[in-house]
């Protein structure tokens, strides 16, 4: 069992990261990849990651399986919170993780292999080829689905963002359920061991994730800024770059002031109901114009216990930026 601790002031300093971090997820990935958890949501991904894997060098590969292995604990230097900006100020953040850190965080990982040696002693050429193996691995398997990985995570922060305003900062804690529990003033989850993580007013991140399989993760080092990684809810064709049904033909569809009225209604999400009277349309309609959007990867819809909440994907957003009301 996992339990996070609150004060009132953590309670104040509670956030949800402004989008996926590319470090954290290549890391869960890479966890996935050695398993066959989750095989319903990830075996599509996973058999088009191994076949794209088994085409590069095998050295990149070994590397980043090393350090991210299927099962047990993997170094908190992996994942540091310079990554929300980007991949590239991530990975630059990691290859400057100083050298006694190195060597005390790669200790946790169950079985190292004896050629991880000269990463654990700082050594500059092994920390090179360490970030070009994440560039490289980041690349290969994730960088194709990345829009669909943000249009995930932007549905969930549509999610937290209307509980946060309708119930204040417990009833952000309240929407994790049932993956976490709020019982205050602590958080709960199921987890490998039994752990208490006290956050003694620093606050918490929490990281919406979409290759976060079941359980949360959270770093081992208690002195780190706090972080807690969740699993967000995920459409049934996440991994399909299409979004479903050939896009092409979808798009066809979206000809028409109305259409462009409900994309122009979704900024920050909304309810199928709310976006009836954001534009003035029956509700069949409106739910009709969703469900086109929706088919050609313009918007993504998540459920949340009796409603569906809508909003909008990356390429819906760049659409509208590109199409500015008159």
């Amino acid at each position: 069992m996992l339990r996070v601790h609150f004060t009132q002031d953590d309670l104040l300093r509670l956030k949800v990261a402004a989008g996926p971090d590319p470090l954290w997820e290549t890391v869960l990935s890479a966890n996935l990849l050695g398993t066959g958890r989750g095989a319903a949501v990830f075996d599509p991904w996973r058999d088009q990651a191994r076949s794209v894997l088994h085409g590069l060098p095998a050295g990149p590969t070994r590397l980043v399986r090393a350090v991210a292995p299927p099962r047990g604990d993997f170094p908190d230097f992996l994942t540091p919170p310079e990554a929300g900006i980007g991949l590239r100020e991530g990975i630059e953040a990691v290859l400057t993780t100083p050298r006694r850190r190195l060597r005390r965080e790669l200790t946790v990982l169950s079985s190292p292999p004896s050629w991880l040696r000269p990463l654990a002693e700082g050594r500059p050429d092994a920390l090179a080829g360490l970030g070009r193996a994440l560039h490289a691995y980041f690349d290969a398997v994730l960088a194709p689905y990345w829009p669909r990985v943000r249009a995930q995570i932007e549905a969930d922060r549509a999610v937290r963002a209307r509980a946060l305003l309708d119930a204040g900062s417990e009833g952000l804690l309240n929407s994790l359920r049932p993956t976490l529990r709020w019982r205050a003033p602590v958080l709960e989850a199921d987890y490998p061991v039994d752990r208490d993580v006290r956050l003694d007013g620093r606050g918490l991140l929490l990281v919406p994730s979409v290759f976060c399989w079941r359980s949360p993760v959270t770093l081992i080092d208690p002195l780190l800024p706090p972080v807690l990684v969740y699993p967000v809810r995920r459409t049934a064709d996440w991994w399909n770059p299409q979004g479903g049904r050939d896009g092409r033909a979808a798009l066809s569809h979206l000809v028409g002031r109305g259409r462009a009225a409900v994309l122009r209604a979704l900024d920050g999400g909304c309810t199928t109901s709310e976006l009836a009277r954001r534009t003035g349309m029956a509700l069949p309609t409106a739910s009709e114009h969703a469900c086109v959007l929706r088919e050609a990867g313009l918007l993504v819809s998540v459920r949340q216990r009796n409603t569906v909440v809508h909003t909008l994907t990356p390429l819906g957003a760049d659409l509208l930026a590109a199409n500015p009301p008159c």
